[in-house]
């Protein structure tokens, strides 16, 4: 079955960075998208970006653009999420998520989440 595993999360102060990185296995990985989402406490799960199976397109929901960067390497069926500038409001559990189409969802396919926690 369809696995993905989430790393790299941690504590990081406000303007710092870090690379999230999602493992996948149990399908051909560079035949779907791939996105991330983050669900901070109290609030629902929100969409964060997402990106297609070549990797040549992307998207960000507003909040993270120009800030965060979502990229894969299908040699070795992992997607990234590179965060720049955080800031306290980017703090949440983040969730790598996976469908069965080339570029965006339905998803439904999930990691544990990774947790994310930028200090003031």
């Amino acid at each position: 079955q369809v696995q993905l595993v989430e790393s790299g999360g941690g504590l990081v102060q406000a303007g710092g960075s870090l690379r999230l990185s999602c493992a996948a296995s149990g399908r051909t990985f560079s035949r779907y998208g791939m996105a991330w989402f983050r669900q901070a406490p109290g609030k629902e799960r929100e969409f964060v970006a997402s990106i297609n199976s070549s990797g040549g397109s992307t998207v960000y929901t507003d909040s993270v653009k120009g800030r965060f960067t979502i990229s894969r390497d299908n040699a070795k069926n992992t997607v990234y999420l590179q965060m720049n500038s955080l800031k306290p409001e980017d703090t949440a559990v983040y969730y790598c998520a996976s469908g069965d189409r080339d570029f965006g969802g339905p998803f439904d396919y999930w990691g544990q989440g990774t947790q994310v926690t930028v200090s003031s």
